[in-house]
């Protein structure tokens, strides 16, 4: 599969992007340029929450591929987004314990690639990701996850807390990896759960910390505090697969 055709360069593909329904993740757009066409972009970039980037021209000719940007560059997704639902709906179908990923603003795109493909691995059923301050499904994603995105569902929320709260209505709870946690070996993580991975810097956000039934911890020897946020997703993922095992 070819991903450069996630890039999309000049006013009216832009314009026709979003106005045949494809998902576009963020839009860089050339600082100072006011005209018809890029008001045009910057409000329907408001409808769809797209989020929006203001560069200098020689940013977005680094970024350019063409050469032929007219002052606007848009990330598409490279791949559809599920909803919640399709994801419960894999794990009925194989007769599984629910087990989802929620990511709490991951923005590293190869962090979201690599966790997306240790969901996939772990034999989770799904990841959930936010709409906003957050990478979406790019072509780097979709290439860090090295073809787990075919097969592992994303769905896109407005809100985690709230998707948390509806979730634990279905029976499901939810453990998120933090520092000051239980040690994860000491936590019982079988049945229907959902995993919560915080943003690179800040971990889990508080509102999304206090919907968590448990706070895991991994126990670390060395001197450095904190692991990446892809290599702790793994390593509570098997945690989990161990004790659902």
């Amino acid at each position: 599969m070819r991903y450069e055709e996630f890039t999309i360069e000049g006013r009216n593909a832009v314009i026709e992007a979003f106005r045949s329904g494809k998902p576009i993740d963020k839009i860089f757009i050339q600082d100072g340029v006011q005209d018809g066409p890029v008001q045009t972009i910057k409000r329907e970039a408001k409808k769809h929450n797209t989020m929006v980037k203001f560069v200098t021209k020689e940013r977005l000719d680094q970024l350019s591929e063409t050469g032929k940007h007219q002052g606007v560059i848009a990330y598409a997704a490279a791949y559809e987004y599920a909803e919640v639902d399709d994801i419960l709906e894999v794990a009925r179908q194989k007769g599984e314990a629910p087990f989802v990923f929620l990511l709490d603003n991951i923005e590293d795109p190869h962090n979201l690639g690599a966790i997306i493909r240790t969901a996939n691995l772990a034999g989770a059923h799904g990841v959930i990701i936010p709409k906003n301050r957050a990478v979406g499904l790019t072509a780097t994603v979709a290439r860090t996850s090295a073809g787990a995105l075919n097969y592992t569902p994303v769905a896109r929320v407005t809100n985690m807390a709230k998707t948390i709260e509806e979730l634990k209505k279905e029976g499901m709870w939810f453990v998120c990896a933090d520092m000051g946690g239980t040690v994860m070996y000491d936590l019982n993580l079988t049945g229907s759960i959902g995993l919560v991975i915080g943003n690179e810097g800040e971990g889990v956000g508080r509102l999304v910390k206090e919907k968590c039934d448990f706070i895991a911890s991994i126990p670390m020897k060395g001197d450095i505090d904190s692991l990446n946020a892809s290599v702790a997703a793994g390593v509570l993922a098997y945690e989990i697969v161990r004790q659902r095992g």
